[in-house]
């Protein structure tokens, strides 16, 4: 299994470490070369969706990244990763990828400082919960599966081979997301 992970900007790092200590290969998007060879799914990490959507047209990715997940590749994305895969934002004229049926809210936490822990449940299971400058998904489509509900908000979900999380896994040192995704993938595999 071979995860790419896209490195423009945003909190990737430490998603290629968690992946690396569940024993997957990982790789690092930050061109357009990268994204051209064969890999398993693709990790969208937290930081600005704006700057990564710009930067996703302006280094030619775009595409490639959109056809790739319409073409059924597993895809995980946080905070701002739901944002770029998010198919409407209420709160922002922008679409990037918009292959995920939900609506989401950009920052609908505040600022900064309006960042939190928790320890919620995410698929059954109890794990912690990192959210900063976090967005949360007001309405899904019919195909979308909620995974977490936070103080009555929902900050996970999945559609087929797509998942999204408002909150930061990639922070804490609970694996569970992670194994979520990967057996994702390999489901597709």
């Amino acid at each position: 299994m071979k995860i790419g992970v896209l490195c423009l900007q945003g909190a990737f790092i430490e998603h290629i470490n968690i992946l690396n200590s569940l024993g997957v290969e990982t790789f690092e998007i930050r061109q357009k070369k990268d994204i051209q060879q064969k890999f398993d799914g693709i990790v969208l990490p937290g930081g600005e969706s704006t700057t990564m959507g710009k930067l996703l047209r302006d280094l030619d990715i775009f595409d490639t990244l959109l056809e790739k997940i319409q073409n059924n590749m597993p895809v995980f994305g946080t905070c701002a990763g739901l944002l770029l895969l998010a198919k409407e934002i209420d709160n922002d004229h922008r679409r990037h990828l918009a292959t995920f049926d939900i609506v989401a809210k950009r920052n609908a936490y505040g600022r900064q400082l309006g960042s939190f822990n928790a320890i919620e449940k995410f698929a059954g299971k109890e794990i912690p919960m990192t959210f900063i400058r976090a967005p949360y998904i007001e309405k899904v489509g019919e195909n979308v599966t909620v995974l977490s509900i936070v103080d009555n908000k929902i900050v996970a979900a999945r559609q087929g081979n797509q998942l999204v999380t408002a909150f930061h896994p990639e922070l804490t040192d609970c694996y569970e997301v992670h194994k979520y995704f990967l057996n994702i993938v390999k489901q597709n595999i």
